[in-house]
């Protein structure tokens, strides 16, 4: 810069989103995984499986307060701690997890046939199943979550969200 000359003004940096933040976290994460893993699971399963592990904690959670405190029976403490569960997923896998910025109703709808399909073949009919015929009633919801997990990230990564394929790995 020569005398007499103004500096140009540095343009502010925009502030980076909590989703950005998140999804930084989750590559830095996967690249580091041993065994070869960095290679085969993306930066948004991570983020699905933190979202929902977290979410999965809480429904265990209410499900314990629900049977065990509250002596509701197994299929309506399943129910509420699972609807309350889901929308919390919902909410921080949009936000943070896919970081969608699609209209937030058909995204709603597509999760809501989702949900109502994976409540129907995995939590009443696998998790309160295996309940009936004397699993304990923790086991089952475990046993359960492990085939809607699978379900569910699928669902969200290549039908819900995903108008944010190329945003989410």
């Amino acid at each position: 810069m020569t005398a007499g000359q103004e500096a140009e003004p540095i343009a502010p940096q925009s502030p980076r989103s909590p989703g950005q933040r998140f999804h930084t976290v989750m590559e830095a994460v996967t690249r580091r995984l041993p065994f070869g893993l960095s290679r085969v699971v993306a930066p948004s399963f991570l983020g699905f499986a933190l979202i929902n592990g977290s979410t999965f904690a809480l429904d265990l959670l209410l499900l314990t307060l629900f049977r065990s405190a509250l002596h509701w029976p197994v299929p309506v403490a399943f129910t509420v701690a699972y609807l309350i569960a889901f929308t919390a997923s919902f909410l921080l896998n949009r936000a943070l997890n896919f970081r969608s910025h699609a209209p937030v109703g058909p995204q709603a709808g597509l999760y809501a046939v989702a949900v109502a399909l994976n409540y129907l073949l995995f939590i009443l009919g696998l998790g309160s199943g295996l309940a009936a015929l004397g699993t304990q009633y923790h086991l089952s919801r475990l046993i359960a979550g492990m085939c809607e997990a699978v379900y569910m990230y699928s669902a969200m990564r290549w039908v819900i969200f995903r108008d944010t394929g190329a945003r989410a790995d």
